[in-house]
């Protein structure tokens, strides 16, 4: 019993469900709404949306799992769990977080239905993403423009009056980036070796990067300048509100975000430079610029949230994976579902 629960908790890659919540997060409390009243329900609406997009994926990719000896490993492609099985958790999942919508946000107000049609673009943005994405050079700009209207979703949802500042802005578009970099970039060279199996149409295939045989691995350098670029742009984003002075900072807070980006940038540099293809390697290095960026764009809402709750938010989705990785028999510094 207890590893048919872990192995479903595995097909819900519930580790990284609360990636998807974040930016749910990040929105509510960019218009300077933080009570947990409002916060909680947002997040679980953002964890539901988050399993029910990524084993989308997961149900569309089944087949194709299979020309891979690590995605082989999964639920749907050993046959542990059905694809009717998996039809249900999505289906479930997708309509108790519009019912959760509802309960919790409803009022008849521009700003719910504008929110709530940014919800609906974000998961027909997604969709075709997952759908078709496999064939579409550039999709991962769909994926990115999904994640980044829910983070309008949760700005919009629960904000009281008025409009959207400069700061939800800032977040709209490094969520923005972030995941251009996360699917383009960082999926493209973790994938790279089977990716070519599938005959997907992505950037970095396109681009030229390459694993042998050998497990040597070619990264050309458009892609090089491509991934690092992407990731310089974020970082020089990250400083618009202190450029601006949108809010009260302290130099502590601008010091250690320039840490936390050249350590951003490094680890960039080093992703895009690797000669040899070790996927654990790859994970862990994915992992790392995770635990880098979230800190790093939590600290722009300190002066409106306070340290404590920075802290909390800051340590939100690195205690949301160890937890759940621990539970589905994973390994903390090894992503076991990316």
């Amino acid at each position: 019993m207890r590893s048919l629960i872990a192995e479903y908790l595995r097909l819900m890659r519930l580790p990284g469900a609360a990636t998807v919540a974040i930016p749910l997060l990040f929105g509510a409390l960019s218009v300077n709404v933080s009570s947990l009243a409002i916060l909680v329900p947002l997040f679980i609406i953002g964890v539901l949306s988050g399993i029910y997009g990524l084993l989308f994926n997961d149900y569309i990719d089944a087949e194709l799992d299979t020309l891979s000896p690590d995605l082989s490993k999964r639920a749907l492609v050993k046959g542990t769990i059905s694809k009717n099985a998996a039809k249900s958790i999505i289906i479930g999942c997708f309509c108790v977080s519009y019912i959760l919508v509802f309960v919790f946000f409803y009022r008849n107000h521009v700003l719910f239905f504008s929110g709530l049609a940014c919800l609906i673009g974000a998961d027909v943005l997604g969709g075709i993403h997952n759908v078709f994405g496999k064939r579409l050079i550039g999709s991962d700009f769909l994926l990115a423009c999904a994640h980044s209207l829910y983070l309008l979703f949760g700005a919009l949802i629960v904000i009281q009056d008025g409009k959207p500042g400069v700061l939800t802005w800032v977040f709209f578009v490094l969520v923005f980036c972030q995941l251009v970099y996360d699917n383009a970039v960082l999926g493209g060279i973790k994938d790279a070796d089977h990716d070519i199996l599938y005959k997907v149409k992505n950037i970095a295939l396109s681009s030229g990067v390459r694993v042998h045989s050998d497990k040597t691995m070619v990264v050309p350098f458009r892609f090089q300048v491509f991934g690092v670029g992407e990731r310089f742009l974020s970082c020089v984003i990250v400083f618009i509100p202190f450029m601006l002075n949108i809010l009260p900072y302290d130099a502590w807070q601008i010091l250690v975000l320039f840490v936390l980006v050249i350590l951003l940038v490094l680890t960039s540099i080093r992703m895009v430079t690797l000669k040899l293809f070790d996927r654990v390697y790859v994970r862990k290095l994915i992992l790392l610029q995770e635990f880098l960026w979230y800190p790093a764009i939590s600290l722009l809402l300190m002066p409106l949230i306070g340290f404590f709750p920075t802290l909390l938010l800051i340590l939100l989705p690195g205690g949301w994976y160890v937890l759940f990785s621990v539970a589905i028999g994973g390994k903390i510094l090894e992503p076991v579902l990316i």
